[in-house]
């Protein structure tokens, strides 16, 4: 879509192997006696603190560094802020602790979640967490690597349980990591120096592969912010432990893992990631109701799940703290009411900081720009591929606004924005939207993902408004579209005798046939529809299909029609077995 030419390259062993530039390991103490490094194998709990209260400085230092790479979940440009703030509040409420282990790990983890903000604050609260349960219950033992290591694990482990969809590429992979690295180095050494650069270098490796598990990073040309963020804080524990007290501003030449040939060439904030649910909502649920339950609370959990997403809800019968992006706070905080009362309620518009990080850019407005409504992961990910702009998630049971579409548009960079509504039932909606809106909008009324797939592959950047509308217009008629669903009810049509359950087979305006399983009906659909000037058929099987029975599927459509070329898409949709597109 974009008319920036963006050269990506991989990121080279070179900037790999620099990652330890940041922080060198020094000397440590010298003994007077014999002049030999005297190992750090024990954290007292005066140590402790200070190396938190470290790790809080240098981040805190760095934070727009950090900020800078924020493109996940959304580009706020708010991941180091949000950890900053976290760890300040962690730092606040052990700053009168003595040497009491267990007031000073219960304080850091209590202080994190009472101050946790955004998506990556309640994430390093809950790291920070399960490192303090484990560091917390050793008594007068001693804290050694081993010790460390195993309050890592409990760390990664506690923040993947916080997080209700958890995804590999962010803070989360890079935290796993290298607690699994630490275990491993914990048993070759037990000297604390020597342990924390390992695995320092551990997470380095891991950070710069981030953009390869994440195709947003890898697009956005950065590494995840979030586990920068958490490396960041490792280097401030090392740096406290060796000493080092000089706060530094940190560069990572293999945070950019995309170089571009010219300052011109940037790559657009609506191209790195989509912002779906405006508001970014945040409160504590306290004085829990006496019938509240645990129980009460996994359902509130999933409650907030169908209200938006970068969920997490953390906490007891005591307190709960939630995070949730989401259009409808109101609906979030109505719920939370049913468990107990509210309070520290912090409600952003990730919209308003998108803007602004994207003004700051001052990235100029594109000719052309593309809005289509669609469902299914699948689906959706192979219209970005495609250079679609902006994805509003809908279909046949769930249609989007006017507001929607509009909002979704004034969100594309562009001067001229197409709009596929993808489904007869939208169109009407999407011409309403044009009021809404500032923008040009020019409405293509596709009746089928099929179509709209096919008209983003027929865009042309270089072409006018007026030609790129016409080659839409002609790629519609040109695309004959399937589905494959199941029946709600009993009806009687086409002379077609329906039962509920039955599994049916569509064209665009009704159904043209009907049998036992979704392959059998999908086949049926093929030999109906097929014309001899068609050359090619694309089956988008969705979530309720194996990819084997898929590819049974076109196996068969392609032995009955070899001269055809047949291909399979995991399209991820919901309710249709099948989308084909006949072409």
């Amino acid at each position: 879509m974009s008319n920036t030419t963006v050269k990506k390259t991989s990121v080279s062993k070179k900037s790999t192997n620099s990652k330890t530039k940041s922080v060198k390991a020094k000397t440590a103490k010298t003994s007077s006696a014999n002049n030999e490094v005297k190992k750090i194998t024990n954290l007292s709990v005066g140590m402790l603190k200070r190396m938190f209260l470290g790790a809080y400085n240098l981040l805190d230092k760095n934070k727009e560094y950090i900020n800078s790479m924020n493109v996940f979940p959304v580009p706020d440009g708010d991941t180091g802020l949000n950890m900053s703030l976290t760890m300040r509040s962690a730092m606040a409420e052990v700053e009168n602790v003595a040497n009491n282990l267990v007031e000073l790990t219960d304080g850091i983890a209590r202080g994190a979640l009472k101050g946790a903000r955004g998506n990556s604050g309640v994430i390093t609260s809950q790291i920070l967490k399960g490192i303090m349960t484990v560091l917390g219950k050793i008594g007068n033992g001693k804290i050694t690597t081993r010790v460390f290591a195993s309050a890592m694990t409990e760390g990664a482990k506690t923040a993947y349980a916080a997080v209700t969809l958890p995804k590999e590429g962010t803070i989360l992979t890079v935290v796993r990591v290298m607690a699994e690295e630490a275990e491993k180095i914990a048993r070759e050494t037990d000297d604390f120096v020597e342990f924390f650069q390992k695995v320092i270098d551990a997470g380095e490796i891991i950070l710069a592969k981030t953009p390869e598990m994440l195709p947003v990073l890898k697009k956005a040309g950065v590494v995840d912010s979030g586990g920068r963020g958490l490396i960041t804080i490792f280097m401030g524990l090392l740096a406290t432990l060796e000493g080092n007290l000089e706060i530094k501003e940190l560069k990572h030449d293999s945070d950019m893992v995309v170089f571009r040939d010219t300052a011109d060439e940037v790559a657009e904030i609506e191209d790195i990631s989509e912002i779906e649910f405006a508001y970014c909502t945040e409160f504590f649920v306290v004085n829990i109701k006496k019938t509240t339950t645990m129980a009460s609370i996994d359902k509130f959990r999933v409650r907030l799940m169908e209200l938006g997403d970068s969920v997490i809800c953390v906490g007891d019968l005591n307190m709960v703290k939630v995070h949730v992006h989401t259009n409808t706070p109101n609906l979030a905080l109505g719920a939370a009411l049913e468990l107990g009362e509210i309070t520290k309620i912090k409600i952003e518009n990730m919209l308003e900081q998108n803007r602004e990080l994207r003004n700051s850019r001052n990235i100029p407005d594109k000719e052309q720009g593309i809005v289509q409504v669609a469902t299914g992961e699948g689906v959706c990910s192979l219209l970005r591929d495609l250079g679609v702009d902006f994805v509003i998630k809908g279909g046949q049971t769930s249609n989007p606004s006017a507001e929607e579409i509009a909002t979704a548009c004034d969100r594309v960079h562009a001067k001229t924005i197409f709009v596929f509504p993808n489904n007869k039932n939208i169109t009407l909606a999407a011409m309403n939207a044009q009021s809404l809106t500032k923008k040009n909008i020019v409405i293509i009324p596709t009746k089928s993902v099929c179509e709209g797939i096919s008209s983003a592959i027929a865009f042309s950047a270089d072409a006018s408004v007026e030609e790129n509308t016409q080659t839409f217009l002609a790629t519609m008629e040109n695309v004959v579209s399937a589905s494959v669903t199941y029946a709600v009810r009993d009806t009687q049509m086409d002379n077609l005798d329906i039962k509920k359950g039955d599994i049916i087979g569509l064209d665009e305006k009704s159904i043209i046939t009907k049998g036992k399983n979704p392959n059998e009906v999908a086949m049926k659909l093929c030999e109906i529809l097929m014309q001899d000037s068609m050359g090619s058929i694309t089956i988008y099987y969705g979530e309720d299909v194996k990819e084997s029975d898929a590819q049974s599927v076109a196996e068969k459509i392609q032995n009955k029609f070899p001269m055809v070329d047949v291909t399979v898409v995991n399209g991820g949709q919901n309710i249709y077995y099948y989308l084909i597109a006949l072409e």
